[in-house]
């Protein structure tokens, strides 16, 4: 076991769980109801925000009963760190966006800096319209970027969390609930 896995295990025995994996389950009905009623005659194109959004967007989807395309970008300020920095493209959406619906779905919404422009990204490639889901927003106020998605899961502290797609320095993303790290 390397040093950094041995790191997330004791990490993961010390969290808090704050939301269980049947309150995340519940949560994920609840948005998929919330964006099929919004967006089910609207033939969107679902972008997971990777690697975060991976898990919920899979999460989510199977839960959409409408037709709709898949599509993924990954962009990161983290890369495997607890704090961000400059956004770095990896890949950007291969589906054309002009004139489409577009739903982008990641993982937590924090200071929003990543979301606000990934959206802006989407608008400017001519999207219909753009909507954002989150399956977690943190509660503060050093929103700086995106300050609201339109579609959210649950809610947590100004914790850092992990799991259900959050991550601890690349590990614990899947870990069936949310958690939030313990000194």
């Amino acid at each position: 076991m390397s040093k950094q896995s041995q790191e997330a295990k004791a990490v993961f025995e010390r969290a808090r769980c704050l939301y269980d994996a049947k309150a995340v389950s519940d949560a994920v009905v609840e948005l998929a109801n919330e964006i099929t009623s919004e967006l089910e005659h609207s033939n969107p194109i679902v972008i997971a925000i990777m690697n975060g959004g991976l898990i919920p967007a899979g999460m989510i989807l199977s839960h959409l009963n409408f037709p709709l395309q898949c599509d993924y970008l990954h962009a990161s300020r983290y890369r495997g760190e607890t704090s961000g920095g400059k956004l770095n493209w990896v890949v950007k959406p291969q589906t054309e966006l002009k004139d489409r619906v577009v739903l982008i779905i990641d993982d937590i919404l924090d200071e929003g800096i990543t979301l606000k422009t990934i959206l802006d990204y989407c608008n400017q490639q001519g999207a219909s319209k753009v909507y954002s889901c989150v399956l977690v927003e943190k509660l503060h106020n050093r929103k700086t970027g995106c300050e609201q998605a339109n579609f959210v899961g649950l809610r947590v502290e100004d914790v850092y969390v992990f799991g259900c797609g959050m991550d601890y320095k690349g590990y614990l993303r899947n870990a069936a609930g949310i958690y939030a790290v313990e000194d």
